[in-house]
C-alpha cells in the first residue's frame, strides 16, 4: 500500500535505523532527464510524517550539487541533531565520491560537504558500508575500480586486492552481513567476486553458466554467512539465483515469476524471508527465498522500478523510484485507501476557487450531486505474519496454575535447504505459594478426618499473638459438652471460684456442690411456694404452719378499727388491716411507701404475677445503682437492655450474661447484637471482640464481613487465614444443627471463591473444587465449581460425573493437582491452528437463568413426565431455519473439533426454544432472531453476524446467555463451510 509519495527523478537512502524521525534524502539521477530537459541536481531531504495523511512529504533541507549521482548511500556515522546524524554518500557520474553531512543539509550550514576524492576514473555505480564499522565504505566504478574507504581518513582509500581480468564495470558491491572482513562485488557480465580483505585478494568467483545473467543487483543472506543472491537484467533470464559458496558449482535456488528482466533487488534485514524484486514488466514482489514463492506484490503503476530500498528503522516500509519521476513510500501490511482517496479528492476541490468563473462576482452555490455509497478500498497484507510481528518466545498462564511457554528455534544455519524444524509447546505447573498449599492440606485433612479439635489445638500452639488464641480458644470449645459454661471460663468467670470468693465474703466455710445458684430455679421455686398457698389465705397464716403452734404473737392493729374510735395514722397498722382484709396491694403500697421492699415483694408473691411484676418494676426504677441493671435484666429476663446499652468495656460482663441467662432461641441474635455494637467502633481490638461474640452465635457470614473489615484479604495467607476459621466454623454449627449450612451471603461467596482461584492457579483443582458448596446458588460459586470441574478432565471428578449443561461456554484444560511442589515442564506438539470461538464472559454479579445443578440432586429427583408446550406460530420459523443451519453444517463439517461444536450447538438451542415457549424475550430479542433467521436463510452471514453483535450489545445478557454465543459460533462455522 503506497504511504507517501513525491515527484523526484532521484536516488533514495533512508536515514539509519536509530534515527528518528525517519527520513528520506533523495539525489538527482544520473543519465535520466525530466519533461522539462532540466540538468541541475540537489541532495535533498524530506521528512516521512505518517501521522499526516496526506502523501506529500515535508522538505527539511536541499543543497545544490555540481554532479548528479548513480548511487546514494546514508551511513550511520558520526552525530547530529534532530535525529539528522550520520553521513551521506554519494557516488557521481564524473567518478567523484562526496561525503555530506545531512545536518549541515537541513541547517543549510557552508561545511555541508565534508570530503570528496575523485579516484575513480568513470562512473560510481556501487556503494555499500560495512555493518559492524560503519566507518568502512566499499565503492565500485569501471575498470573493476574498488576502493574501501575510512571515513576517519578519506584521502587514501585502499583496495581489497588486484584487479579482477579483462577490466569489467562494477555494478555492485556488497559486504557480508556476519563475517565483517568479506566482500563481494559484481559485474553485468554476471560474475561475482569475493573479497577476503584479511588476505587482499578474491577467495572465490562465481559464474552462471548459461551466459545469459546479466548482473543487475547482489544480496548477501541477513542470516545465513555464505549465501548470497544475484539479479539478472537480461529479458531471455528474468531470475533470481539464490548460491551456496559451499556448493558454488550452481545455484542452489533460481526464483523465476518476473517475464522480463529485473532492475532491482532488497533483502529485509528483520525478516530473511522478505525478498523484494523490482524489475521491467512493471512489477514489484515480495519473495519468500526459502519457498520460492511469491507472498506479496505491490500495488503500482506501470512504471520501471529502478531502486528498491527497505526502511532500516520501520522493517514494515519500502521506497521504489520509478523512471517516470515518483519516488513513492509502500508497506507491506496493507491498510485502507479511503483516506488517500479523500485527500486527492480535497486537493482537486481546493484547485477550484469559489468565485463563478464567468466574472458575476457571486459565490457560487455547492454543488449538489448523488453521493454513491463509499466503497472502502483494502489492500491485503503478506500472506503470512512477518518475523517483527511474530513472537520468538512467549509465556501464556492457563487456568490451574499451568504455564503455557514456546519458541521459535532457529533452523540449521549449515543447511543449504530450508529444514523443517518441529516447534514444541511446553506446559509447565507452576507453585508460588508453597506456605497457602501446605496449610491447605493440614485444614483438608482436618475437615475430612474430622479431628478438628486437634486442629485448633495445634493453631492455638502456633498463634502468634494473644488475640489470636482467644479465638481459636472460643472456636475449639464449639466440639465440646456445655460450650457455655466453657465459654465463661474463657471469659474469666468461673462459678466454682465465685463460690470461694463468695464464702470467704460472708466468713463462712461453704462446701461448693458443683452447682451455681441459678436464678431461674429460684424463681420458680419462690413462684411454686407462692401456688401452694390457696387465694384467700393469709400469707401470715399460711407461715404460720412454719412456726410451732405453741408460739403466740400480737397482730399490731391501728386504733382506727374500733368503732367511733379517733383515726390514728398507722402504717403497721394499716399494713396489718390490709393484709387481714385481703388487700394485698394496698399492704403493697404501704410497705413501698415506707421503704420495706422486701415485705413488698414478699406480699406481691401472694397477690399474683401482675401485682408482682408491678412490684419488681417499682423497686428497680427506685433502686439507681450499679447493679441494678444486670438485677433488672436477671429478673424480668429482658438481656436486649443489657445488650444494646451496656458500656462496651463492658462487653465480657455482657456476653457473660447471655451465656448464663439468654433462652437458647435468643443467645444467637443477642450476641450478633453484641458483637454488632463493638464491630461499629471500626477498630481493629473492637473487631476483634466482635468476632468471639460471632464466634459464640455461630454466624459465619457475620464473622468473615467483621474478619475482613481490618485485614486485607487479596494477600493469600490472610485469606488463609480467614478460610481456616471459616470453615472450623462452619463445621461446628453443622454439627450442632446435623445438617449442611448453606452459603447465602455474597461476602461469603465472593471469599470462598477467591480461594478456590488461589488453590487452582497453584494446580490444586481438586482442593479448591472442595471447598465450594455443591448447594449454594451463588452465581460466582456456580461458575468456578463449573470451571473446576472440567478442568480437571473427563475423569478429573469424582465418579467421573458429568454436570449439567450450563448456559455459557467454556475452554477444557486438562490437568489435576500436583503431587510435588513443582512439576517438570512436559513437551507437547504443536498442532495447527484452528480458528477461535469467541467467548462470552459470565457476568459475576447477574442472575444465571437455568444454573448449573448438580448431578446428584437431579439423580435424587423423582422422574416425572413434563408436557411441553408448542412454540407460537409465528416463531416457528426460528427453530425450522437454525435447526436447518446445524444440520448442513453437519453435513459438510470434516474436523472432529467442529463436530463436537454442532452437536453441542444442537443442545445448547433447545434454550432459546423453551424460551420461545414460556413467552419470556422481549421484542428487541424476538426482532434481532427474526432478522438473523432471515440472513441464515439467505446465506448473508456477515450481516447475521452483525445483528447479532448489536442484539448482544443492547440487551440483558442474562437474558440471552444461553443461545446466543452458541448462534454466533454456528454462524461462523456456516459462514467458513460455505454451507
Amino acid at each position: 500500500m503506497r504511504l507517501k509519495e513525491i515527484q523526484r527523478t532521484a536516488h533514495p537512502a533512508w536515514s539509519p535505523a536509530p534515527h528518528h524521525p525517519i527520513c528520506l534524502a533523495l539525489g538527482t539521477s544520473a543519465q535520466q532527464l525530466d519533461a522539462s530537459f532540466n540538468t541541475t541536481a540537489a541532495l535533498e531531504i524530506f521528512q516521512v510524517d505518517f501521522a499526516d495523511p496526506s502523501l506529500g512529504m515535508k522538505l527539511k533541507g536541499s543543497l545544490p550539487t555540481s554532479n548528479r549521482l548513480h548511487s546514494l548511500v546514508w551511513v550511520n556515522f558520526g552525530e547530529g541533531e534532530d535525529g539528522l546524524g550520520g553521513r551521506l554518500i554519494g557516488g557521481s557520474d564524473n567518478g567523484t565520491v562526496t561525503v555530506y553531512s545531512p545536518e549541515a543539509i537541513v541547517t543549510s550550514g557552508a561545511e555541508a560537504i565534508i570530503g570528496q576524492s575523485d579516484k575513480h576514473t568513470g562512473p560510481v555505480r556501487a556503494l555499500d558500508f560495512n555493518p559492524f564499522q560503519s566507518n568502512l565504505l566499499a565503492s565500485g566504478a569501471n575498470d573493476s575500480e574498488i576502493y574501501i574507504w575510512d571515513l576517519n581518513n578519506f584521502s587514501n582509500p585502499m583496495t581489497p586486492g588486484t584487479k579482477s581480468q579483462p577490466p569489467e564495470d562494477i555494478s555492485v558491491v556488497s559486504w557480508n552481513r556476519q563475517v565483517q572482513h568479506i566482500l563481494a562485488s559484481a559485474n553485468p557480465s554476471g560474475k561475482a567476486v569475493v573479497w577476503d580483505l584479511r588476505k587482499n585478494e578474491p577467495i572465490i568467483k562465481i559464474s552462471d553458466h548459461s551466459n545469459r545473467m546479466h548482473c543487475s543487483g547482489m544480496l548477501w543472506h541477513p542470516e545465513v554467512a555464505t549465501q548470497l543472491v544475484l539479479a539478472s537484467e537480461d529479458d531471455r533470464m528474468p531470475v533470481i539465483q539464490m548460491w551456496d559458496l559451499r556448493f558454488a558449482t550452481s545455484p542452489l535456488k533460481v526464483l523465476e515469476n518476473h517475464t522480463r528482466g529485473l532492475l532491482s533487488i532488497a533483502w529485509s534485514q528483520a525478516d530473511p524471508e522478505l525478498l523484494l524484486s523490482s524489475a521491467k514488466d512493471n512489477r514489484i514482489l515480495c519473495w519468500n527465498p526459502n519457498t520460492g514463492e511469491v507472498i506479496y506484490e505491490l500495488p503500482t503503476t506501470n512504471q520501471w522500478c529502478f531502486d528498491i530500498q527497505w526502511c532500516p528503522r520501520n522493517p514494515a516500509l519500502l521506497s521504489a523510484a520509478s523512471f517516470d519521476g515518483w519516488i513513492s513510500v509502500y508497506s507491506v501490511m496493507g491498510g485502507s485507501l479511503e483516506a488517500q482517496q479523500q485527500s486527492r479528492a480535497d486537493q482537486i476541490s481546493s484547485s477550484f476557487d469559489t468565485m463563478d468563473p464567468f466574472g458575476t462576482g457571486q459565490v457560487l452555490p455547492p454543488l449538489q450531486v448523488p453521493q454513491p455509497t463509499p466503497q472502502t478500498t483494502l489492500v491485503a497484507p503478506l500472506k503470512k505474519p512477518p518475523k517483527w510481528v511474530r513472537r520468538p518466545v512467549g509465556a501464556s498462564f492457563a487456568f490451574g496454575g499451568k504455564l503455557i511457554t514456546f519458541e521459535s528455534p532457529k533452523a540449521p544455519v549449515q543447511s543449504p535447504q530450508p529444514v523443517p524444524v518441529p516447534r514444541q509447546v511446553f506446559v509447565s505447573q507452576v507453585t508460588t505459594e508453597t506456605e497457602l498449599l501446605q496449610r491447605s492440606r493440614e485444614l483438608q485433612a482436618a475437615l475430612q478426618s474430622g479431628s478438628l479439635s486437634d486442629y485448633c489445638q495445634a493453631k492455638i500452639h502456633k498463634a502468634p499473638t494473644d488475640s489470636e488464641q482467644d479465638i481459636w480458644r472460643f472456636l475449639l470449645v464449639n466440639f465440646e459438652d456445655e460450650a457455655r459454661v466453657k465459654f465463661l471460663r474463657l471469659l474469666g468467670f468461673s462459678k466454682e471460684d465465685l463460690e470461694r470468693k463468695i464464702s470467704t465474703c460472708l466468713g463462712k466455710n461453704l462446701q461448693p456442690n458443683g452447682h451455681g445458684v441459678d436464678a431461674n430455679d429460684l424463681a420458680e421455686k419462690i413462684q411454686l411456694l407462692s401456688t401452694q398457698v390457696s387465694p384467700g389465705t393469709n400469707l401470715f397464716i399460711a407461715h404460720f404452719s412454719f412456726i410451732e403452734k405453741k408460739i403466740s404473737f400480737p397482730i399490731p392493729v391501728s386504733a382506727g378499727t374500733l368503732l367511733y374510735a379517733p383515726v390514728v395514722l398507722d402504717a403497721d397498722g394499716l399494713i396489718s388491716q390490709a393484709l387481714l382484709v385481703g388487700n394485698f396491694e394496698g399492704a403493697v403500697d404501704l410497705c413501698l411507701n415506707e421503704g420495706r421492699y422486701a415485705e413488698a415483694i414478699l406480699l406481691a408473691i401472694s397477690g399474683g404475677q401482675e401485682l408482682l411484676q408491678k412490684t419488681q418494676q417499682t423497686y428497680l426504677e427506685k433502686q439507681r445503682n450499679s447493679i441494678s441493671m444486670l438485677i433488672s435484666s436477671v429478673v424480668t429476663q429482658n438481656w436486649g437492655d443489657i445488650v444494646q446499652s451496656c458500656a462496651l468495656d463492658n462487653w465480657k460482663e455482657a456476653l457473660a450474661a447471655l451465656l448464663t441467662y439468654a433462652h437458647p432461641k435468643e443467645f444467637a441474635h443477642l450476641c450478633e447484637t453484641l458483637g454488632s455494637r463493638l464491630e461499629g467502633e471500626r477498630t481493629e481490638k473492637r473487631c476483634l471482640q466482635a468476632c468471639l461474640c460471632y464466634i459464640c452465635s455461630g454466624n459465619i457470614e457475620k464473622l468473615v464481613e467483621c474478619w475482613a473489615l481490618q485485614r486485607d484479604c487479596s494477600s493469600p495467607l490472610v485469606l488463609e487465614d480467614l478460610v481456616e476459621k471459616m470453615m472450623v466454623l462452619r463445621k461446628s454449627v453443622e454439627r450442632l444443627r446435623n445438617s449442611e449450612v448453606a452459603v447465602q451471603s455474597p461476602v461469603l461467596a465472593d471469599k470462598l471463591t477467591h480461594y478456590a482461584g488461589l488453590l487452582a492457579s497453584q494446580g490444586s483443582l481438586a482442593t479448591a473444587l472442595s471447598y465450594l458448596p455443591d448447594t449454594s446458588d451463588q452465581a460466582c460459586i456456580m461458575m468456578m465449581r463449573d470451571r473446576l470441574f472440567h478442568a480437571q478432565g473427563e475423569g478429573g471428578a469424582a465418579g467421573g460425573q458429568q454436570p449439567p449443561p450450563c448456559p455459557y461456554n467454556r475452554v477444557r484444560v486438562t490437568g489435576g493437582d500436583p503431587a510435588p511442589a513443582q512439576a517438570p515442564a512436559v513437551p507437547v506438539q504443536a498442532q495447527p491452528p484452528t480458528q477461535t470461538p469467541v467467548f462470552y464472559q459470565l457476568l459475576i454479579g447477574r442472575q444465571i437463568s437455568n444454573p448449573c445443578v448438580s448431578l446428584q440432586l437431579l439423580q435424587a429427583l423423582p422422574a416425572e413426565r413434563v408436557e411441553q408446550r408448542e412454540i407460537p406460530a409465528e416463531h416457528m420459523v426460528l427453530k425450522q431455519t437454525f435447526d436447518s443451519l446445524v444440520q448442513r453444517c453437519q453435513l459438510a463439517a470434516q474436523d472432529p473439533q467442529t463436530k463436537r461444536k454442532l452437536d453441542d450447538a444442537s443442545k445448547r438451542l433447545g434454550y432459546l426454544y423453551d424460551k420461545l415457549r414460556e413467552h419470556s424475550l422481549s421484542n428487541n430479542i424476538l426482532g434481532g432472531l427474526h432478522e438473523i433467521s432471515r440472513c441464515v436463510a439467505g446465506q448473508n452471514y456477515q450481516r447475521g453476524l452483525e445483528v447479532h453483535t448489536a442484539v448482544v450489545t443492547s440487551s440483558n445478557f442474562s437474558e440471552i446467555q444461553a443461545f446466543m454465543p452458541i448462534l454466533k459460533v454456528v454462524m461462523t462455522i456456516a459462514n467458513k463451510l460455505g454451507v
